[in-house]
C-alpha cells in the first residue's frame, strides 16, 4: 500500500511522465523514456530536490518500473511472432543471446563495472531502455549506471537509424532482408520504426517491428538467467540476501504475454495497455534520473562507450551473418 508521504514524489513523476509522452512524438524518433530520464537528470543537477519527494520517487523507480515491464508483455502475442518463421526466430535468438554473452565477456575484459555491463548487455541485445529498466530490478544498479546505459542506448541506437538506412540502400536489400536487418539490430522500438519507415515504408515496417518485438519476448529468460547468476555469486556470502530465482515482475511479464496470446483482450484494451506501460516506464525513468549526479556519471569514463560500440558491432555482425545465410524474412 502506498504511504501518504510518497504521494508528492509519485505525483511529480506522473506529471512529468505525461508531459514526456506528449512531447516525444514532436521530437522525431525519441522515446518518452529518454525524454523522462533527461528531464530527471536536468532537474536533479540544476535545482535542489526537496526531501519530501524522495519516498515517492523511490516508489516510482521500483514499483512503477516493474509494473511497466509487466504491461509490456500485453503487447506481445506468441502466434504473431511465430509467423515470422524459424529462420528469423533463429536470427533473433542468436542476436539476443550472442550479443548479451559477448557484451558480458567484453565488459569483463575492458574492466567495466559488472552491474553496468549487464545493463548495457540487456539494452543493446533486447529492447533498449525498457530492457535496462527490467535488468536494473535484478542487478540493483545505481541510478548513475542506469542513466549511463540508457544514454548509450540512445547514442548508438540513434546512430543506427541513418546507418541501417545506408546499409539497406547500399546493399540493395529487399523488404524482407532490410526489415530483418533493421528489426534485428536496432536497439529501441522507436528507432526501428524510424529506420524502417525511411528505408522501405509500410512493407518494411510490417517485418521490422514484429522482429523487434520478438527480441522483447526474450527479456524474461535473459533476466531469469542473470538472476540465477546473481544467486550463485551471492551463495558464498554468509547472511547475504539472495535474489529470487525468477523475480515476481518477470512472472507477471510472462503471464501478460500468455494473456495477450489468448486473444481475449480487445484492441482498445491493448491500446490502453500500451499507453499505460509507456506512462509507468517514463515515470520510473524520471525518478531514476532524479538520483543521478552528473559528476558521478562522468567518473564512469570512456569504457562504457567502447563497450557499447562493440555491442552494437556484435549484434550487427550476427544479424548480417544470419541474412547472408538465408535465414531472413
Amino acid at each position: 500500500m502506498i504511504q501518504p508521504r510518497a504521494l508528492p514524489g509519485i505525483a511529480l513523476a506522473s506529471a512529468v511522465a505525461l508531459a514526456c509522452m506528449w512531447a516525444a512524438p514532436h521530437l522525431g524518433a525519441v522515446s518518452p523514456l529518454l525524454v523522462a530520464i533527461v528531464a530527471g537528470v536536468a532537474l536533479r543537477n540544476l535545482l535542489p530536490v526537496p526531501v519530501a519527494l524522495q519516498p515517492g520517487l523511490a516508489v516510482a523507480a521500483r514499483t512503477m518500473l516493474r509494473a511497466g515491464v509487466v504491461l509490456l508483455g500485453l503487447l506481445l502475442s506468441l502466434p504473431g511472432l511465430l509467423k515470422l518463421g524459424a529462420g528469423v526466430l533463429l536470427i533473433v535468438a542468436l542476436a539476443v543471446g550472442g550479443t548479451f554473452a559477448a557484451t558480458t565477456l567484453l565488459g569483463r575484459w575492458l574492466g567495466v563495472d559488472r552491474e553496468l555491463t549487464h545493463l548495457i548487455a540487456a539494452g543493446f541485445s533486447i529492447c533498449g531502455a525498457a530492457a535496462v529498466a527490467g535488468m536494473q530490478g535484478v542487478v540493483r544498479a545505481s541510478q548513475e549506471k542506469v542513466a549511463t546505459a540508457v544514454a548509450m542506448v540512445v547514442l548508438f541506437g540513434t546512430t543506427m537509424i541513418p546507418l541501417s538506412v545506408a546499409v539497406v540502400t547500399a546493399l540493395d536489400l529487399g523488404v524482407g532482408s532490410g526489415g530483418t536487418f533493421i528489426g534485428g539490430s536496432t536497439h529501441e522500438v522507436a528507432q526501428v520504426v524510424a529506420a524502417a519507415g525511411i528505408a522501405g515504408g509500410e512493407g518494411m515496417l510490417a517485418i521490422a517491428v514484429p522482429i523487434k518485438l520478438a527480441r522483447v519476448v526474450l527479456l524474461a529468460p535473459m533476466i531469469a538467467v542473470t538472476s540465477l547468476e546473481q544467486r550463485r555469486s551471492q551463495a558464498a556470502t554468509p547472511g547475504g540476501k539472495r535474489p529470487p530465482l525468477v523475480p515476481l515482475f518477470v512472472v507477471g511479464f510472462v503471464a501478460a504475454i500468455a494473456l495477450a496470446t489468448t486473444g481475449w483482450l480487445p484492441p482498445t484494451a491493448l491500446q490502453y495497455a500500451k499507453q499505460a506501460q509507456l506512462f509507468l516506464l517514463a515515470a520510473a525513468m524520471f525518478a531514476l534520473g532524479m538520483g543521478v549526479h552528473i559528476r558521478s556519471l562522468i567518473k564512469l569514463g570512456w569504457k562504457p562507450v567502447v563497450l557499447s560500440l562493440l555491442a552494437t558491432a556484435t549484434i550487427i555482425a550476427i544479424v548480417a551473418a544470419g541474412i547472408w545465410a538465408g535465414l531472413g524474412a
